[in-house]
């Protein structure tokens, strides 16, 4: 790992200017959550796959190019996975009281559609 944190997509120092802080859900996602923070693949991977991180929902946009799956990793914290059309994956970290207070938006949001 390197002095920084890079390689696990964290940063060891804080600033205004952190590139993790100001991260954003892609456009097609019909929320915008904020305190958000971008986690690495590598990180993301790993905390999802962990048996204490529980899936609580899984939507798909009606096209089937993108798809959102939220995780309870604490019982504070949520980490949202984003497939995006090509496959590829992105993580972030939020508060699980903010995803609870967008889930509605989410339901109801055209387009969207909750796996069962």
């Amino acid at each position: 790992m390197g002095v920084d944190g890079e390689q696990f997509g964290m940063s060891l120092r804080s600033t205004p200017d952190d590139t993790t802080a100001g991260a954003e859900l892609p456009a097609v996602v019909p929320f915008d959550l904020s305190p958000l923070t971008r986690l690495s693949c590598q990180l993301g991977e790993r905390i999802v796959s962990e048996d204490e991180s529980i899936r609580r929902g899984e939507w798909t946009y009606v096209d089937g190019t993108w798809s959102l799956s939220v995780f309870e990793v604490t019982d504070y914290t949520v980490v949202l996975r984003v497939r995006t059309p090509v496959g590829r994956q992105r993580f972030y970290g939020a508060i699980q009281t903010d995803i609870e207070s967008v889930e509605p938006q989410l339901e109801a949001a055209d387009g969207w559609q909750r796996q069962r």
